[in-house]
């Protein structure tokens, strides 16, 4: 089963019961940064975002239909006091529960209905390969992203690909998009950039991204690069755990060289993800 279709299973049977993400997390057998990264690139939430309004969105159909009182409510949904639940719950929805207990409706909420995983996105990928690699600087220009916005990033390949002679790399120098400090909310950096000797002088505007050495499971993604999302989905999904590989904190990134055409942005593009051991 899918790291995100389990996710969301245990959330669904979990919603009166005590859940954090070191809990979650181990019921999904992969690490809470595997989890929230998995999470957040399916569903555009964090796993404990989305368990919060999941609660929250059932309390509101229980007060709406008049069962039980608001603490009891509250206490279902995993808070501790009917303050800090009616702080919650007014956060959310812009409301009081008072309020929806005396319209005896929730037409007036945006109600966090339960997610089904589309497994469409899992597709069929190449064999994976495990390569270590050595220390790298990359030059290049940089962007904040979360897994719900990344409209930022084609723009930079726009201006990399004008500027690029700025940058002092090595004749076919291979070029690079970086996913820096991914954090369990889903916030990066992105750093589309070339590949460049230790100590090359920073153009005007650029920024430069060191990647420190390590093993990485190499995945190839074949077809548009408009379809990419498909290939990482699957990495995180369905590849890396299927393989037994545990991500680790460190820069995953798209790796471009002759085999990707940028005219067309057709070809084969690989996508190295840090892995633990040896």
């Amino acid at each position: 089963m899918p790291v995100l279709e389990k996710a969301l299973w245990q959330i669904e049977s979990r919603l009166t019961e005590p859940l954090d993400l070191a809990t979650l997390s181990q019921l999904c057998a992969v690490s809470p940064y595997h989890l929230s990264r998995t999470f957040r690139s399916g569903t555009g939430q964090s796993p404990m975002a989305y368990l919060r309004a999941r609660r929250l969105s059932e309390a509101a159909r229980r007060l709406a239909r008049g069962e039980g009182d608001i603490l009891q409510i509250a206490l279902d949904a995993q808070y501790g006091s009917h303050e800090a639940f009616t702080r919650a719950f007014a956060a959310c929805f812009g409301v009081l529960p008072s309020r929806v207990r005396q319209a005896r409706s929730t037409d007036m909420l945006t109600l966090q209905e339960p997610i089904e995983m589309d497994k469409t996105r899992i597709i069929d990928l190449p064999a994976t390969e495990m390569k270590d690699r050595a220390a790298f600087e990359v030059i290049g220009l940089g962007a904040d992203c979360t897994f719900e916005t990344t409209g930022a990033i084609p723009p930079l390949w726009q201006v990399l690909n004008a500027r690029e002679e700025e940058i002092n790399a090595a004749p076919g120098a291979v070029a690079y998009g970086l996913c820096m400090g991914a954090d369990d909310e889903g916030r990066f950096r992105y750093v589309a950039g070339l590949e460049v000797a230790k100590g090359t002088g920073l153009p005007r505007g650029m920024e430069r991204a060191v990647v420190p050495e390590g093993r990485y499971a190499v995945f190839r993604h074949r077809g548009h690069i408009s379809d990419i999302g498909r290939t990482v989905y699957t990495i995180w999904n369905k590849s890396l755990p299927d393989l037994g590989l545990e991500p680790r904190r460190a820069p995953d990134f798209e790796f471009y060289d002759r085999r990707f055409d940028p005219e067309t942005g057709r070809g084969e593009v690989e996508v190295w993800i840090p892995v633990e051991g040896d």
